[in-house]
């Protein structure tokens, strides 16, 4: 039988579903409408959308589960004042997080170094079991591509209930305003205007399969391993739910047990 943590998540998660066809079905009608309606009404419209695409990232479910969906990852939401982890990884040595999921086994190698709040959260989420059982609720396959992940709830929305600065973003694999194939960053609430959204981070994080035009606003901590890699890519391939190119994933996709270990 379901626990009662087992079941909150599937009510979180069928409830997010079901918001998703519901805004997929008005999005479906507004493209109807769109065909047939005055050009003057759409040049209002190009302007909504300059408009949606320039504003601040929100973790407010009404206002929809992937602002900018196209061009950046989902932000979690707005924490709940919790400290963050006292730190307790050894910043000099290599760390390794593993994520064995339903799809396959996918290995992230972590930058410490260049990293440590970032690899020490991991550290201490992972340690509590915090991701088991846990899905990769949002797909992307057209302007970024990744696989977003690191929400126990699968809505987009949940997290650990503190947050962790921002650290890395001059890496020079970034350069071009490109993050990488294999690259693994975190997701955060930086809205782009705003100076106080940055330093977001919490639990969410994303796995880019191909290259991806994102600004230098998430922290990169690690690099996905080959195996892990046909793993993400595989999952791609079978396309996002309802046919649409950024939502759940068709293959839907659990992360069943994360470990951070010191290599």
């Amino acid at each position: 039988m379901a626990s009662q943590e087992q079941r909150r998540r599937q009510l979180a998660r069928a409830k997010y579903e079901r918001q998703q066809q519901r805004r997929e079905v008005a999005r479906r009608k507004t493209k109807r409408r769109n065909t047939v309606i005055a050009s003057s009404l759409a040049v209002v419209l190009t302007a909504g959308v300059v408009v949606a695409a320039a504003g601040a990232f929100s973790g407010d479910d009404d206002k929809g589960a992937t602002p900018n969906a196209v061009d950046t990852p989902t932000p979690p939401p707005t924490p709940d004042p919790k400290p963050e982890p006292s730190m307790t990884i050894d910043k000099k040595a290599k760390y390794g997080m593993a994520l064995k999921t339903n799809h396959g086994d996918i290995r992230i190698a972590m930058d410490a170094a260049k990293t440590p709040r970032t690899v020490n959260s991991f550290k201490s989420l992972a340690d509590k079991h915090f991701f088991d059982g846990s899905p990769c609720h949002r797909l992307a396959v057209e302007g970024i591509f990744v696989l977003q992940c690191g929400d126990p709830d699968g809505t987009g929305r949940g997290g650990p209930g503190y947050t962790i600065p921002d650290e890395n973003l001059k890496d020079p694999r970034l350069k071009g305003g490109v993050y990488p194939r294999g690259t693994v960053a975190m997701a955060n609430r930086y809205n782009g205007v705003d100076e106080a959204t940055r330093n977001s981070g919490s639990s969410q994080f994303f796995l880019v399969y191909k290259d991806s035009k994102l600004p230098p606003n998430y922290t990169p901590f690690g690099t996905l391993d080959a195996e892990g890699l046909k793993v993400l890519e595989k999952i791609a391939a079978g396309g996002v739910e309802g046919g649409v190119t950024d939502g759940a994933p068709k293959k839907a996709v659990t992360i069943e047990k994360a470990t951070v270990q010191k290599d």
